[in-house]
Formats: C-alpha cells, structure tokens, sequence
C-alpha cells in the first residue's frame, strides 16, 4: 500500500458521501436505527458500527484507517490527546502490583502517569538510561509487565536500539509501548521492528498545522479492541469528528511539510553548531550527536527537532535571546507550519516542572516550513544582543 493512496484515499468511500473529494464531517454524537435488529447490530459491534460517536463516528473511522496503515499497524485508535492515548495505552498493560520500566526523561504527562497517578495504585515504574540497551534487562523484575519507548525524546533527544529492546521484551513476555511524535510514521515504523503498541500526539507533525489535540495508538486489533472496550470508552478520550477532520486534512501535505523540514532543519543546525556562543548541538543527525550511527539506522530522514546549549553564565542572557526572536514563536508544542522555542529556563520555578533536571541553558528548537535564511538570520540578531 503505498503512502500516496494511504493519505488520499485509503478509508475514503466517497460513494457513501455523493463523489465529495473531501470526506464530510459527521458532526452527530448519536446514531438512530430503522429496526430493533439494527440497533442491536450496532451495539453488539460498536467499535465498527456508528452508534454514539463516542464509540465510532464515520469521520473518525478514516482516520483510523490512515493511521493503522501509516505505522504498518493493524489497527488503530483516536483519541482527544497525545496525552489520554499514552494513558488509554499504559493503563491497558498493567494492574496493581506491577511493575514498569521507563526510558528517563519521557514526555511529562507520560512522567506524571507513571509517577502521581498509578502509583496510587502499586505500579511502581523504575526509569533507565535506555541508550544501554543492558539496563532493560538488569531493570527487570518477576512482576515486570510494560517497557516504555520515547525514540528519540523530545527535549534531549536520545535513542534507544528499538529492535534490541523489543527482543529483551519478548523474551520476557513483556508488552512495549514507544512513543514515535518525533519521527512521525514517515520516518520510523516501530512496530516493524518489533514494538506492541506505538503513541502520537497527532497534534504535532500527523495534524500539522498547530489548530487540533489530538492523539494516536496503534497496534493489533485484539490490542485496539481492548483497549476500546475498556480505556477508550470508560475514559471518554474521544476525539471530536472536526479535529479528525483537520487530522485528514493535515495528512495530505505531511510528506510535503517533512520533506521541507528535512531540507531546512540541517541548514539551521549547522549554523548554531559553529557559533561560538552555542556550547553543544543536540540533534541526531548531526554526526556530533552522540547516537549518531543508530538514528541513521532506525531513522529514515531528518527532523525538525533539536536543542542547543548556550554558552552563557547568565540565565538573564539566555531569557533576552530568546525574547529577541521573531520569526522562532516562543511556545511549547511543535510540528506545526511555524518555527518554535521552548527555554528550559522557563521550567526553573514552575510549580508543574520543579523537579526538572533540564540545565537551564538549554533551548528547545523547532524547525517548522520557513526558509532557512529567515530563520538564520533571526538567530544572528537575538545572538548580537545577548
């Protein structure tokens, strides 16, 4: 199935909706029936069958059907957030007494799960340095259930060996669970190299264009029909059919928008790799990244992502860097249409981000579809004022 049919018509049944080129929006939260029998169809089968849209909505179901294919899946699942399809997808392994194994660093509200929230229920979760792919087999316990992936993370960007993780795991009939926002289904397809369930905040790259929340979970449809009859529908995380809307639409410029990223992000880094007020480049494929030789394996083209230290004693000359850039949006968030920072700096004093362990120097990068000229030369003019 090739990626040009997946974003245009796969799940499109335009018979169904009067030859429209663009799916309609089934903006109706109820469904009604002509017959008893009907309705207990519907029932009896509602991950498949419209009949309360918290269930299944016809707009949404092409949306699964695009995703599910995107990341080589059988099936898949939306969800209101990046964040409720991480929960819906930890919640799905685990009871209490478990145990977990968790990159370090992984997303915050993925953080918080783990540690506020199911550890009011006895899951404990132990956090690795998931680039030794040896700490996940020293990490596991007798009542160890789920290994959690976030390749690359998304603020410092390291790597695991995906294929070698996920072998420990099967081996030790463990579930994986890795979060793919950064690379995007372009880019890497983890359940290829063995992973059980991969997570999107949709909002990011898939959607696109910074105006939708939303999250993904793929993987097997006995996976998807679990997590369906318990999480999906018992949590409510239900995506509104307008934001799959928007999703769809998003999908059919997101080889475009990568392809463009691609081209300018290397430009940018490169640029702040020789500047001599940028103490370090993290971004994997610049060949000064650590993890340079396994994101060139597991990760097909670059990405807009990346951080800088900046060399600098003063948290006061990081802040008026930063308030100097124009064309870079000051905002947390990314993937969207328009370039981004986001300062560590911003966590020190947070009563959500106290415990950051970030240094506050530290500045995250978004590369979104300016030119890379632009972007340059607003990077010269916050540095002239540093």
């Amino acid at each position: 199935m090739d990626l040009s049919y997946i974003i245009n018509e796969l799940g499109e049944e335009r018979d169904n909706y009067y030859r429209a080129v663009s799916p309609p929006i089934m903006q109706s939260s109820n469904f009604c029936f002509k017959d008893i029998q009907s309705l207990r169809e519907s029932l009896a089968h509602e991950m498949d069958i419209p009949f309360y849209t918290r269930g299944h909505n016809p707009t949404v179901a092409i949306l699964r059907k695009k995703m599910a294919a995107l990341e080589n899946a059988e099936e898949s699942l939306i969800f209101s957030s990046g964040s409720a399809a991480v929960a819906a997808a930890v919640m799905s392994c685990v009871q209490a007494g478990d145990h977990v194994v968790s990159v370090q660093k992984p997303y915050s509200w993925t953080y918080k799960l783990l540690t506020n929230m199911l550890s009011r229920y006895g899951i404990e979760t132990t956090y690795i340095d998931g680039r030794e792919t040896e700490n996940y087999t020293q990490a596991i316990r007798p009542n160890t259930k789920l290994f959690i992936l976030e390749s690359p993370n998304s603020m410092t960007f390291e790597l695991q060996d995906i294929e070698a993780v996920c072998k420990i795991a099967k081996a030790n009939n463990i579930t994986t669970i890795i979060d793919n926002s950064y690379a995007s289904p372009l880019n890497q397809n983890p359940i290829s190299m063995g992973a059980d369930l991969v997570v999107h905040s949709a909002t990011k790259y898939l959607n696109g264009h910074s105006d939708a929340i939303i999250g993904v979970v793929c993987g097997t449809r006995a996976k998807c029909e679990q997590i369906f009859m318990s999480e999906y529908m018992t949590l409510g995380g239900a995506v509104s059919p307008h934001d799959a809307w928007l999703m769809i639409r998003g999908l059919r410029t997101l080889p475009i928008r990568m392809e463009r990223i691609a081209q300018t992000t290397p430009k940018v880094v490169e640029y702040l790799a020789g500047h001599p007020k940028v103490e370090q480049v993290l971004y994997p494929f610049h060949p000064s990244f650590p993890q340079y030789e396994l994101a060139q394996k597991q990760l097909k083209a670059p990405t807009g992502q990346f951080s800088i230290l900046l060399k600098t004693d003063s948290m006061e000359a990081v802040e008026r860097f930063c308030n100097h850039l124009t064309r870079f949006l000051l905002a947390t968030s990314w993937g969207g249409y328009e370039s981004l920072i986001y300062p560590a700096c911003v966590l020190y004093g947070s009563m959500n981000y106290a415990k950051t362990t970030l240094p506050w120097n530290l500045i995250r990068f978004y590369t979104g579809l300016e030119e890379p000229e632009v972007l340059i030369a607003d990077l010269e003019k916050a540095f002239a004022v540093m």
